[in-house]
């Protein structure tokens, strides 16, 4: 499995000890789109960034591309996340004052086998607005970027945290269409988060959590495709 998550544990202690992950499986093969699937205070996002490398886990093992990464140090890590982990979140986090282009530059220049940044603004479909500030931008076109800037690096492994939280139907079947677009074009694996259940059709793989558990695990052969997504 390109992606294995095994007896994942995690506890938070904040005077009173809560039990966010209670012994998580998952697995994944390389190139599939997965969803996990849960509502708020389920584990999923503590998941998610424990698989991203940017959370640490009480017990269990997580392995991705045959590479544990609950047994890397500090400074393995950060090497981890900067190769082979893009981040796309609810909120785009773009930098105001630097122009899309630059926006993406900032990523591919600190990783070892980026994209071309031309290309990956032809593929998110905003070459034609390179120039522009985020401040000129849509918020789908804001999100477009954001995805831009996590696929440059060529990343192994694409999480994304409630990737269409903030936007319309209509934008988020153009975001969900990208996304679609990048697993096929690219061979990126993409694992989001979501509370929202119409998204399960686009996945490969849908993970359903409750209170810290995989309730469900479900493998769908036929995808729908975003545009025809409806909630």
């Amino acid at each position: 499995m390109f992606l294995s998550v095994s007896n994942l544990t995690k506890s938070y202690n904040t005077g009173i000890i809560t039990h966010v992950l209670k012994g998580v499986n998952l697995e994944m093969k390389r190139g599939q789109i997965g969803v996990i699937l849960g509502p708020s205070g389920s584990g999923k996002s503590t998941l998610m960034n424990i698989i991203g490398g940017v959370d640490s886990a009480d017990s269990g093992t997580v392995e991705v591309d045959g590479e544990r990464i609950t047994g890397l140090n500090d400074k393995q890590l950060v090497e981890y996340r900067r190769e082979s982990v893009g981040f796309v979140f609810q909120f785009y986090n773009l930098v105001p004052n630097l122009t899309v282009a630059e926006n993406i530059e900032v990523v591919s220049n600190i990783s070892r086998n980026p994209l071309q940044t031309d290309e990956v603004l032809s593929a998110v479909g905003l070459f034609n607005k390179k120039n522009r500030f985020p401040r000129e931008l849509s918020g789908g076109e804001q999100q477009r970027v954001s995805i831009a800037r996590a696929i440059v690096k060529n990343p192994k492994l694409l999480l994304c945290d409630e990737p269409t939280g903030a936007l319309d139907l209509e934008t988020s079947r153009g975001v969900l269409s990208l996304l679609q677009k990048v697993n096929t074009q690219f061979g990126t694996t993409i694992l989001m988060i979501t509370h929202n259940s119409a998204i399960a059709g686009m996945a490969h793989a849908v993970f359903r959590m409750r209170d810290g558990e995989i309730a469900e695990v479900r493998q769908n052969s036929e995808l729908i495709q975003a545009e025809r997504i409806e909630w």
